[in-house]
């Protein structure tokens, strides 16, 4: 029972570690490490202005994905399962190593440019990064 308590402990610390936010919006005190995951560079954004700790475009959807998704919330749910499986690659698959190891050692912001945070490549990533 302790152990499993201890389990749980750790993993709701993981969770805690990891947020999404826009990167237009102003850092915030509680940021940590700012890491952008979009393949794109934002639209009308100077890098001072984004002030990012790195820009990981290795671990964004493919084109072909992002342009099928258009960030259409109906088909959040399918892009999820397919951007899970593309992040099982070797290139996927090291930058996701990448930003495990940036969450243990503090609070990690995940960076996207587009409108709908809670629906995007993001909030997967998050949700990944809570789990393990």
């Amino acid at each position: 029972m302790i152990k499993q308590r201890a389990d749980s402990e750790d993993l709701m610390a993981k969770a805690a570690r990891v947020q999404v936010r826009r990167v237009y919006d102003p850092p915030q005190p509680d940021d940590g490490q700012r890491v952008l995951v979009d393949r794109l560079w934002p639209r009308g954004l100077s890098k001072e202005r984004a002030r990012l700790d790195d820009w990981c475009k290795e671990i964004a959807p493919s084109t072909e994905l992002r342009k099928w998704y258009g960030h259409d919330p109906d088909r959040y749910a399918e892009f999820a399962r397919r951007y899970r499986a593309e992040l099982g690659d070797a290139a996927g698959a090291a930058a996701l190593a990448n930003l495990r190891k940036l969450a243990g050692h503090g609070q990690l912001t995940l960076l996207t440019a587009t409108k709908r945070s809670d629906i995007s490549e993001a909030a997967v990533l998050a949700d990944l990064l809570a789990k393990r």
